[in-house]
């Protein structure tokens, strides 16, 4: 079976073709301390000396690199051809592409997507000083959209990896949902998750120190910090934001509990439960191959407005693959922060988040996430949605 590599590689030739570019280049040094977020989609190793990797729309695969590198790539047998560099690699950088005489050559640089944009200032300044007597500086063109394309396209091996990851995710909180109880700290739940990951021989989707994010509590509000001390108590919300990477691949889902029994959630709390599923639901009814990120956004923006609630302040939904965030087209607003990235358009293959919140006057936040995927037909849930408060008694 070919590895993820030699896949995403080929598949690479093929968007090439397809967009009528020309080549790829991937262009590197020292990557275990600036890495380029595509290596590990087409390479899944560093390289140390100055490094093309080179893709074409006709299917050839070129590696120059440093002859120290050559061995731990050779056997990986990604590439037709590998050429080697003991001192200066800007000839043979040159002679390789005057073989494949591009028209457009695209580089990783991008003003809308950081997962495109793995070009270092540097690292472009050398090339346009290699490529300065050559025909190539004036071709250089961003790979922002090609890359979107490579990174969103899942291959089936890409969707079995996210799948399990997200069944992996649920069956802890399955798991931490028979521990809970009155009195509990972020912390010491948060502990316990992780006790529960190592079981099972998984990482972290994100950065360990706030995977789980938890909320316990109306007073905390919900983002990219840590657990407290902060205790649960009867007749208050917890929230989870929590993700897993298994085998490379992640997921990132949202849950929430209610302390007390059923016929205790507030109104208040039941409505906004209400409001945030129906319009998770709603979202990826609509979803499907050939619609923008900025539509889907849309229908969930004036869903919330229409029940009562504020809009929420972030996209309703980003990709999810190597990466928690994985580039690419964004369901989101066109606020300045986020660029073009709700410009760009659904394509089967594509796994995404649907994400958000309301607030409640008197408990806090209410937020809900799902991993769905784009289909040729419409959307398909990885996850298996929350349909109501689990309430902890």
């Amino acid at each position: 079976m070919a590895s993820i590599e030699i896949e995403k590689s080929t598949q690479a030739c093929e968007i090439l073709k397809e967009m009528n570019l020309d080549a790829w280049m991937v262009w590197v040094r020292e990557t275990s301390q600036m890495a380029d977020p595509v290596l590990e989609l087409v390479l899944g190793s560093d390289l140390v000396w100055q490094s093309a990797l080179l893709f074409t729309k006709e299917g050839e695969k070129i590696a120059i690199i440093g002859s120290l590198d050559a061995d731990g790539i050779r056997p990986k047998n990604i590439f037709d051809r590998i050429s080697t560099y003991d001192h200066s690699v800007s000839e043979i950088l040159v002679k390789e592409l005057d073989g494949i005489n591009p028209q457009k050559l695209a580089v990783n640089f991008s003003r809308n997507d950081v997962s495109a944009d793995g070009l270092t200032v540097g690292m472009y300044r050398i090339l346009q000083d290699y490529l300065k007597e050559t025909p190539y500086i004036d071709r250089l063109v961003s790979a922002e959209s090609f890359i979107a394309k490579l990174r969103g396209r899942k291959t089936s091996a890409e969707l079995s990896r996210i799948q399990r990851a997200v069944d992996i995710t649920e069956e802890i909180f399955d798991a931490i949902a028979l521990e809970l109880k009155v009195g509990m700290t972020e912390l010491e739940i948060h502990n316990r998750m992780h006790q529960m990951m190592d079981e099972r021989n998984v990482g972290n989707a994100w950065n360990e120190d706030h995977n789980p994010a938890i909320n316990a509590g109306p007073n905390k509000e919900f983002g990219h910090s840590g657990p407290t001390e902060n205790r649960t108590k009867e007749g208050q919300l917890l929230h989870f934001d929590f993700g897993v990477k298994w085998d490379g691949y992640c997921s990132d889902i949202q849950r929430m509990f209610f302390f007390g029994k059923p016929e205790e959630v507030p109104t208040e709390v039941t409505h906004a439960f209400e409001a945030v599923r129906d319009t998770i639901q709603t979202c990826a009814e609509f979803m499907r191959s050939g619609v923008t990120g900025n539509q889907v956004d849309s229908i969930a923006r004036d869903f919330v407005k229409e029940r009562g609630y504020e809009e929420f302040r972030h996209a309703l939904g980003h990709q999810v693959g190597r990466l928690a965030h994985d580039g690419g087209t964004l369901l989101g607003p066109y606020w300045e922060k986020y660029g073009e990235s709700p410009s760009g358009i659904l394509e089967p293959g594509n796994v995404f988040t649907l994400e958000l919140y309301v607030t409640t006057k008197e408990y806090g936040q209410v937020s809900l996430e799902e991993d769905v995927v784009v289909t040729k037909d419409g959307c398909k849930f990885l996850s298996h949605p929350q349909k109501s408060i689990n309430c902890v008694q």
